[in-house]
């Protein structure tokens, strides 16, 4: 392959592909480059590329743009080709439904879920409240917040400064 077929094969790729609200590294893989995505991770990416009918190793800024609408269906509709353990939405507390959010949605949605634990004072909305551990963890040796326990060695150091100064 000379110089000249490869300057062609860079003129044909797309280095930002736009999906949703992200843009996506034209350079890689479908699957790689999906997993750039909120909300969605190796196993998305498959299910989406295979729903898509699309190579999971062809490059996406090499793809045409019937190609690459396929795949952003296959994205908005992630939650009726796969089954509901499989989506990251289940039992939403106020419809009920299962669904699969991307991009922002994941953000705002576990925002507003964690200011409802914060409002009706659960357990776990107090944890996140006081910036303390929520999911059980240890809390007696990690997590500290405070200054560090134990020997400052600066101080030390200026303090042996001023006592050679002093003599």
């Amino acid at each position: 392959m000379s110089t000249e077929d490869t300057e062609e094969a860079d003129e044909e790729i797309r280095y930002f592909v736009r999906i949703g609200q992200t843009d996506l590294d034209g350079t890689k893989s479908v699957e790689r480059a999906l997993t750039e995505m909120s909300g969605i991770g190796r196993r998305a990416a498959r299910v989406i590329a295979d729903v898509a009918d699309v190579d999971r190793q062809a490059t996406i800024g090499a793809l045409d743009d019937d190609v690459i609408e396929q795949i952003v269906e296959a994205v908005e509709d992630f939650d009726t080709h796969v089954p509901d353990w499989l989506t990251n939405r289940q039992k939403d507390f106020y419809t009920g439904e299962s669904g699969h959010l991307t991009g922002s949605d994941v953000a705002l949605t576990r925002d507003e879920d964690i200011n409802r634990m914060r409002m009706i004072r659960s357990y776990r909305g107090v944890r996140h409240e006081r910036g303390q551990k929520v999911r059980g963890q240890r809390t007696k040796s990690t997590g500290r917040t405070e200054g560090t326990i134990g020997v400052n060695v600066e101080e030390i150091r200026e303090e042996q400064a001023e006592e050679e100064a002093g003599e």
